[in-house]
């Protein structure tokens, strides 16, 4: 099954999906609604966001203007595109497509996602998407021998390329199943406990250095910034001179998402919003348990009083101590090790993988 084997062929977004208003012959939309009209429910609220497949809140509303829609596409006015199976409600300049001659599934929806995107590609502020310009984009899609759509094909490609990732899944998680070795502790509550000044803990504290967006060089290590989002990557770049490049270690935002923390076992570039935290001898199992400690530091911090070096050099987290008051290096690693069996067993039993 190849894409290259099928013949394509160009097709209106109108062409595939239900449009609405014949006059303007625009694509169903969502409406602005005040947020004292909202109230907490069990429905997502889809709006221009590119994070959790658009999902803003879960709310309800009785206004005129909340719609629901079910099994569809989004796309933003931005040209976030997400899949929804599921009963959703969409916020203002958020587009609703709903196929027109066949049933939407996730594998299917996937295909087109992947095409709608590359129709988008110049969708931004400066350039947004209405819901009168969407349905003249064109997107190109596998035809049959009807010169039609060929969505069987769509469906079909995409469950093997998912299926082609399970294999590889499913020997990755055996790797790892075999690596990790439960064993029973003490709970967190049961544990003794102790205040450490970071200073202590670890013996390298530095920031990055300031990279601006002008002079990084597009390529493949992670730019590591102040943001709160995709383990604090903020771009892939190139750059080798003036630049700090770490790895095996934590990062705290200095700014931006002041306090966000997180571990990086691989290289990367560190921007000068970011303070990086290593201990030569420490597994990648402590750093996470730390680093859920060091995220907590965002609670004292905020965009107007952010962590400077001299800030972090008087900041105490608290850790698990063994009988000699020392650090519990030993139960922090078995914590997170029990913790990543048990979620990736619980994932087997669940989808049967």
């Amino acid at each position: 099954m190849k894409l290259s084997d099928k013949i394509w062929k160009e097709f209106y977004i109108k062409d595939i999906f239900i449009t609405e208003n014949k006059k303007k012959l625009q694509m169903p939309t969502g409406a602005y609604i005040d947020k004292k009209d909202l109230y907490k429910f069990t429905i997502p609220r889809i709006t221009v966001t590119s994070e959790n497949n658009g999902i803003n809140s879960f709310m309800g509303s009785e206004h005129k203007n909340y719609r629901v829609f079910t099994n569809f596409i989004s796309v933003s006015f931005l040209g976030t595109v997400f899949y929804h199976r599921y009963k959703a409600s969409i916020d203002m300049k958020v587009h609703c497509l709903q196929i027109k001659d066949t049933t939407l599934n996730p594998y299917l929806a996937e295909f087109l996602i992947t095409e709608i995107k590359q129709s988008l590609l110049h969708a931004s502020y400066g350039n947004q998407i209405s819901s009168t310009d969407l349905p003249n984009k064109k997107l190109l899609l596998p035809i049959d021998e009807n010169n039609q759509p060929d969505y069987k094909f769509m469906e079909n490609y995409t469950k093997s390329v998912f299926e082609k990732k399970e294999l590889i899944y499913k020997d990755y998680i055996a790797k790892i199943l075999k690596k990790l070795k439960y064993k029973e502790i003490e709970s967190l509550k049961d544990k003794s406990w102790k205040e450490f000044f970071i200073i202590e803990i670890f013996d390298t504290i530095q920031r990055g250095k300031r990279l601006t967006k002008a002079k990084q060089i597009k390529g493949n290590m992670p730019y590591i910034s102040s943001t709160a989002s995709n383990n604090g990557v903020d771009n892939f770049i190139n750059n080798t001179e003036n630049v700090r490049i770490f790895n095996n270690c934590i990062t705290i935002a200095n700014s931006g998402s002041v306090g966000a923390s997180f571990y990086h076992p691989y290289n990367f570039v560190a921007s000068d919003h970011v303070t990086h935290l290593q201990q030569e001898d420490m597994s990648e199992y402590v750093y996470l348990f730390i680093s859920t400690l060091t995220n907590r530091l965002k609670q004292k911090y905020n965009f107007n009083r952010e962590i400077n070096d001299k800030r972090i050099s008087r900041e105490k987290i608290i850790l698990p101590v063994d009988d000699n008051n020392e650090i519990d290096y030993d139960y922090m690693k078995q914590y997170i090790l029990n913790m990543k069996y048990k979620k990736i067993t619980h994932y087997i039993k669940r989808t049967g993988v």
